[in-house]
């Protein structure tokens, strides 16, 4: 049974925590650094990365979970998530930073802002259709050559990448949590 993380901090934990638990993963709710060291994986979830981003800071999270991530601990960034592990944030604010493990570069709300919040069913290759809530969702503008888009949705301006994999790391633009979709953790649960 893998170990698997979700940062606790800020955002939607719940929701994650509940669905790990359902696929028989042993959930640590990460708020302290001792909580890194038991993972075989760590779940980024949605909220809001630049809060997200002062509170790893503030915990002294930050430079711990750098060194996991960078030594290949599996991680799979949803929404904000998908920011923090960014290697660029085009429109991020000065001080914004993220641990580049995934090379995408990401525009914060590319989607559109609250009141553009949409749910879709994207179709993921190898797993096929998958229900997504996209909530001030980041787009991936820019993704590096070891980078796989496994689902692109057109929301008016042409497919974009919002599902992506770079070995042992996953981002994802869209929220599968909040619909109860179990098939995108269970893709992250096979790289633990």
């Amino acid at each position: 049974m893998a170990s698997v993380g979700v940062l606790a901090l800020q955002g939607d934990v719940r929701e994650h925590v509940a669905i790990l638990g359902a696929l028989g993963a042993s959930v640590v709710e990460v708020r302290h650094v001792e909580d890194l060291a038991r993972l075989d994986g760590l779940i980024i979830p949605g909220g809001e990365s630049t809060t997200m981003a002062r509170l790893l800071v503030t915990s002294g999270l930050r430079e711990p979970l750098r060194a996991r991530l960078a030594n290949g601990l599996p991680v799979l960034g949803t929404c904000a998530g998908l920011i923090m592990v960014a290697r660029d944030i085009v429109d991020g604010r000065a001080d914004q930073w993220s641990f580049g493990v995934l090379d995408v570069a990401v525009r914060r709300n590319g989607f559109g802002r609250q009141v553009a919040s949409f749910e879709t069913v994207v179709a993921v290759e190898g797993i096929g259709p998958v229900a997504g809530v996209f909530i001030r969702a980041p787009q991936v503008v820019a993704t590096g050559p070891e980078v796989t888009v496994l689902a692109r949705h057109d929301h008016g301006s042409g497919p974009t990448p919002v599902l992506v994999r770079q070995g042992s790391v996953l981002g994802c633009a869209f929220h599968p949590e909040l619909v109860g979709e179990t098939r995108i953790h269970e893709l992250f649960l096979s790289s633990c």
